[in-house]
């Protein structure tokens, strides 16, 4: 065990309330840290993505520094309370929101910000807030509260240490994300490319539609389409089946892995199995709703036409009621598929009239125009192409999801002394 010593919160950071902005304010000008933005990031991101119209002497009073935490002054739950958010850079102009905090080093020998980054956000710490904080309508981290808190931290050089460990892992972890994000783009244009621009490649390999490609009006869509291409559907292309409702007490004999909207809202493609629920249901349930891979996966509510595809790595798992599965008759024709369901997902988000959807149901989906080539050619290309780049961002999810385990693993126990690096 490492030797920790003890402190008064109040005694390292100066507290500072966050600006008092209007709507009209918001959405340009200079940078600004959200509620948003520091409940989600350990550290605060390079570029903040929030922007607020500040002048120069607020820019000042609610400047933002390399060192300072940003914490939630304000949640509904203990849970949501003083989730913190550090700064490990200058960041010109920027100011933040009323709803957080700005707690100000008041040394520069004592508390080191990466190290601070994680250990705010430990169990150890949360259990802290919860402590000191007591619910009324809302909970609220306040100066009084700030100033009943004492941490336990061991000395500069070994949080310096730690901290720099946890934050290799934790960089990892978004320069992953990144790359995903990176490769979901890059298929995502292919797509666009290939089946929206039609300038997929040519028996020359050149774009199809670019280089003199025959095209023909199609009166169902009101569109030229390539010659010999013809319109069908989404239900004519495959299978819709709502996921199974459930009486939560219920225990069956049978365990399995449930999708829930939760699931779907956490990826942007796929869905992770090692982020699926357990639930106990009678084993002929279970059976009628078991997802095969290469299903497609839509919400029905919360976040409604929400798409995903259940790549690999699942074994008797189903999906809720609150799910669609779409399953496609000719497996070639999945990805593509895949990414006419995600098409609609944006235009299903407004109804006429401009009311905002709240459900999608199978009969909103199944008359969803798709477009399908005449040439097998065109869409063996297309998933040779996409399956390298699905591949590598299964490879990625993987690697984040144990990267991840093993930060959530090791942070408390280095920061609370349990564990001792290596020198």
């Amino acid at each position: 065990m490492m030797e920790l010593k003890e402190y008064m919160f109040s005694e390292l950071y100066e507290m500072s309330s966050g600006i008092s902005s209007t709507k009209e304010q918001a959405g340009h000008g200079a940078p600004f840290a959200s509620f948003s933005t520091v409940f989600n990031n350990y550290v605060l991101p390079d570029e903040l993505p929030d922007l607020m119209d500040t002048s120069e002497r607020e820019q000042i009073t609610y400047s933002i520094k390399k060192g300072d935490i940003l914490i939630t002054r304000t949640s509904e739950t203990l849970d949501e309370l003083a989730m913190s958010s550090v700064a490990l850079k200058d960041y010109p102009k920027a100011t933040y929101s009323g709803f957080v905090k700005r707690l100000r080093p008041l040394q520069t020998d004592v508390t080191y910000d990466k190290f601070m980054a994680f250990y705010l956000r430990s169990p150890y710490f949360r259990k802290i807030v919860d402590n000191n904080t007591n619910m009324t309508l809302r909970a609220s981290f306040n100066e009084d509260i700030f100033s009943y808190i004492t941490i336990l931290l061991p000395e500069y050089s070994v949080q310096k240490k730690i901290g720099d460990f946890l934050f290799t892992v934790f960089e990892k972890i978004q320069n992953n994300n990144e790359l995903i994000e990176k490769l979901e783009q890059q298929a995502q244009v292919m797509y666009d490319y290939w089946f929206s621009q039609f300038d997929f490649p040519n028996e020359q390999g050149l774009p199809y539609r670019t280089n003199g490609g025959e095209m023909e009006w199609n009166n169902l869509i009101r569109r030229e389409i390539p010659k010999g291409w013809k319109v069908s559907t989404l239900d004519a292309c495959g299978e819709f089946k709502n996921g199974i409702n459930y009486e939560k007490d219920y225990i069956g004999n049978t365990c399995a892995k449930i999708v829930n909207v939760r699931n779907i809202s956490n990826t942007s493609y796929f869905i992770m199995a090692h982020d699926l629920d357990d639930i106990y249901l009678d084993k002929e349930e279970v059976d009628k709703y078991v997802i095969e891979e290469n299903d497609i996966l839509i919400a029905r509510s919360s976040i409604p036409g929400a798409t995903r595809l259940m790549y690999s790595g699942f074994e008797n798992c189903i999906y809720c009621g609150f799910v669609i599965r779409y399953r496609v008759y000719k497996k070639e024709l999945k990805n593509y598929l895949f990414y006419k369901c995600k098409e609609a997902e944006n235009t299903l988000k407004v109804q006429s009239g401009g009311t905002i959807l709240k459900n999608v149901s199978q009969d909103t989906l199944k008359p969803v125009n798709v477009i399908l080539p005449n040439d097998d050619e065109v869409i063996t290309s297309f998933n040779q192409k996409i399956d390298v780049l699905f591949g590598k961002i299964d490879e990625l999810n993987l690697e984040s999801h144990k990267l991840q385990y093993l930060l959530d693993y090791l942070t408390p126990l280095l920061v609370n002394g349990q564990v001792i690096l290596d020198k």
